[in-house]
């Protein structure tokens, strides 16, 4: 009977590919551990680690037909948990950037768009109140506040005296901060 535990690492690999369960056992009980202290050493979570570890033993029974072992199986089994704790550290980074892209999106993005939303409903709100204003007065604070013009030269051009175009305009505001202060509040 073969005593598998007594087998060096060359005549376990040499089963391994033949399908021998035996000796893979072996080679997972031989191996497990300095592998487990090897990937929690670098990643530092026992579940992470331990995941690590399973998935190369799965993979090295998995594809033991076609192993090719260039140096010794300890330096293979390193090099195979090596490569599979940068895989999972590389995951980790783009797990880390696609969450904290996420939270911007929400904190910034969210908040942009409702700004932009209440923008728009105001604006439009505004250009109703001014739409509903008497007809010369509409003019008169169209001209003071689209236009930009100062209310001497409003006056010149509607022919107005520059008091009447100031009353015209602040009795305008007064208009709108009681409509816009009725709409907003019903709005809301």
């Amino acid at each position: 009977m073969l005593t598998y535990s007594l087998l060096s690492d060359l005549e376990l690999t040499v089963l391994l590919k033949e399908g021998d369960a035996a000796a893979y056992t072996i080679i997972y009980n031989r191996y497990f551990n300095e592998l487990y202290v090897h990937a929690y050493s670098r990643l530092r979570d026992k579940e992470e680690a331990q995941d690590v570890v399973h998935e190369l033993f799965a993979t090295l029974w998995n594809k033991r037909a076609e192993l090719i072992f260039k140096s010794s199986l300890p330096a293979y089994l390193y090099t195979a948990v090596r490569n599979k704790i940068l895989d999972v550290i590389a995951h980790q980074q783009v797990e880390s950037r696609y969450v904290s892209s996420l939270q911007h999106f929400l904190q910034e993005g969210y908040c942009v768009t409702d700004h932009q939303v209440r923008e728009r409903q105001l604006a439009a709100l505004i250009d109703k109140g001014i739409s509903d204003l008497p007809p010369k007065m509409r003019e008169i604070f169209e001209l003071s506040r689209k236009q930009a013009m100062s209310h001497k030269e409003i006056a010149e051009q509607l022919n107005l005296s520059e008091q009447t175009v100031r009353t015209q305009v602040k009795n305008a505001l007064k208009i709108l901060r009681l409509k816009l202060g009725m709409m907003l509040f019903l709005s809301l």
